[in-house]
């Protein structure tokens, strides 16, 4: 196991209910402002759950975050913030909708003079302070709610960019599985897709003897294949609710990943799937990693025998036979799930691969992986090799 600092000072309010409490999470004299999306929190009652809650605060909001949140979107937030004296930031969503939070309380309190899109360009390197946030977490997928990672894009230029900052962990995250009940069935299963995949980044690299992290992980992916069609078929089931609420959170929050070498390559070739053509998060993750799992065989090859014993119970065949059955299974599991690994089911023929490739180029991501050593060539043969499965 490598040496690790593991720190994560979000607060969890987990469970039925929750969202009452708020009042208490919030400090007494806050200008508070609530960012959204559309209108669904509206429609399943929890923005006025909120409301309740805060009965008799200074409360303000701002909606229109996108599911990949925009720049462009984000930048009239941070003027709302700056010219209302906006000291708190409360975020009711998803995992775009709390990213997005990110990036405004980082540029509204980042030097004057300076272009926020900064922060995309230099990951986060110079925030020095952010407004504080709170989270009122309506989707699990991202983890977003307990970590200290966001994404933007700048639709502008199709660019799509992360970065993470101490500074913009949430001081507090409601969770409540009932508010998910209302869910489309296609959010849902972009949510089990994409926690699934962020365990994967930081397990399925090679082994360092971290056997705490590694059970965590197989546990997590374990749960999620019991309980993500569970959800689809029960959407008012409460157990199996707060199941993937809690697996999607715990995917991301720092735990899995101390100590352990990580990938997120899957990601950065994902990303540009989203620019692009606007594809959800989830449905571009489906689409890259059995094509990369294929291509870096030799690299992980530990690692996915021991997720072919352990998640898939394959113990049948050779050793090439078992990979190859947990990249199936893998595959199946996201088609049981209702998110397509196929490119050509989302009507891409791989005729964009060019201009993809050339985005990773010009944004400096040449060297990917645990190894970093898939170079812009095999990034190429990724994605041919996702557009031909």
């Amino acid at each position: 196991m490598r040496n690790f600092d593991l720190y994560n000072p979000t607060k969890i309010l987990f469970g039925k209910g929750k969202i009452a409490e708020l009042d208490n999470a919030l400090p007494a004299d806050a200008r508070i402002l609530i960012t959204y999306g559309g209108g669904s929190i509206k429609r399943n009652g929890v923005l006025a759950q909120v409301h309740q809650a805060l009965a008799g605060r200074k409360v303000l909001e701002f909606s229109g975050i996108e599911p990949n949140p925009g720049y462009e979107t984000l930048m009239k937030a941070v003027e709302l913030v700056q010219r209302e004296n906006i000291d708190f930031l409360l975020a009711v969503g998803g995992g775009s909708v709390l990213d997005g939070t990110k990036f405004i309380a980082a540029a509204a309190q980042y030097p004057a003079g300076r272009e926020p899109w900064e922060i995309l360009t230099t990951r986060g390197k110079h925030i020095e302070r952010a407004l504080p946030m709170g989270a009122v977490l309506t989707l699990p997928a991202t983890g977003s709610e307990s970590n200290p990672t966001a994404v933007i894009t700048r639709y502008a230029t199709a660019d799509k960019r992360v970065f993470a900052s101490p500074h913009v962990y949430p001081r507090f995250a409601v969770l409540d599985p009932e508010v998910t009940y209302s869910l489309p069935a296609r959010q849902v299963a972009n949510g089990v897709v994409d926690a699934f995949v962020h365990i994967l980044e930081q397990y399925l690299t090679y082994p360092v003897n971290a056997k705490v992290q590694d059970r965590f992980a197989e546990g997590l992916l374990l749960t999620l294949i019991e309980e993500g069609p569970r959800a689809l078929a029960e959407p008012t089931n409460y157990d199996v609710r707060a199941n993937v609420m809690w697996s999607a959170s715990l995917a991301l929050n720092g735990l899995i990943g101390a100590g352990v070498p990580q990938d997120w390559s899957t990601h950065m070739l994902g990303h540009e799937l989203t620019a692009l053509h606007g594809l959800d998060h989830a449905q571009t993750l489906a689409i890259i990693l059995p094509a990369l799992l294929n291509a870096k065989k030799a690299q992980k090859r530990d690692k996915l025998l021991q997720y072919a014993d352990r998640v898939w119970q394959l113990h049948q065949g050779d050793e090439e036979q078992r990979i190859d059955g947990a990249i199936a299974a893998t595959r199946a599991f996201f088609a049981r799930m209702g998110v397509s690994s196929r490119m050509a089911d989302y009507q891409l023929d791989g005729s964009t691969i060019p201009a993809m490739v050339e985005k990773l180029q010009q944004q400096g991501i040449t060297a990917l992986g645990e190894h970093q050593d898939i170079t812009l060539q095999d990034c190429r043969r990724i994605y041919e090799a996702a557009a031909n499965s």
